[in-house]
């Protein structure tokens, strides 16, 4: 008589298995579809494990069409938005970078070896708990003061929508620099490029939006309501 198969364990949501075929179907589902078709880009983001930068309570969810919430008021940006912030920002490997709101890593991943030097600005009380694996050379400070000791910078990203950008970003960035960001526009938030108006420092960056997205705003980056009468 033949003996009872051995019960198999089954997969949890976030095993490796799972996680495989999540990150396949971000790519084949959610980013070529949608118009991400830099191949740097499709290659980094089918190797970097996302579920690592978010609580291991949410790893099941790190590859859906949605931004994951990490605490703090801050949140891990979708998978296409982030895409199309880099495919719009069109890192080369002679950028000196500055990334504006590191998270816990999973940009600053994709993006440090694309470029010649990456600095990421992110306040060190926030998020600590989670581990990924810091790609970069982190800094802590204001998320609306970017990092001028190492600026002017070729390419500027803020992973999340502002509806207003400070003039201490702007001056950070070089003349001729990107900076992509998500914006506000009329309540519809569109990733966004921006170049320098002018040479001086303290030109103004003209944005112009692009695709739509669902990206989250930074609480830095808010607008200050008045009042109405």
């Amino acid at each position: 008589m033949a003996s009872a198969a051995t019960p198999q364990p089954e997969l949890t949501p976030a095993s490796d298995q799972n996680v495989a075929t999540a990150r396949k179907a971000m790519i084949d589902s959610q980013l070529r579809p949608s118009g991400i078709s830099d191949a740097r880009i499709l290659a980094a983001m089918a190797s970097a494990p996302r579920e690592q930068y978010v609580a291991a309570d949410q790893r099941a969810i790190a590859y859906m069409d949605r931004s994951v919430p990490l605490g703090e008021g801050r949140s891990l940006t979708a998978p296409f938005a982030q895409a199309m912030l880099l495919q719009t920002a069109r890192p080369v490997e002679t950028d000196k970078a500055l990334l504006i709101g590191g998270a816990t890593g999973y940009l600053a991943a994709l993006l440090a070896p694309m470029v010649a030097t990456l600095d990421v600005v992110e306040p060190a009380t926030r998020l600590a708990g989670i581990a990924g694996s810091k790609a970069g050379d982190w800094h802590d400070g204001p998320l609306d003061q970017g990092y001028p000791r190492n600026g002017p910078y070729d390419l500027i990203v803020i992973d999340g929508a502002v509806e207003k950008l400070p003039p201490a970003i702007g001056s950070q960035l070089a003349a001729g620099g990107r900076l992509v960001t998500g914006v506000v526009e009329r309540g519809v938030t569109r990733i966004a490029i921006g170049r320098k108006a002018g040479t001086a420092a303290d030109a103004p960056v003209a944005l112009q939006t692009l695709a739509e997205t669902g990206m989250p705003v930074l609480a830095e980056f808010k607008e200050e309501k008045g009042w109405s009468f």
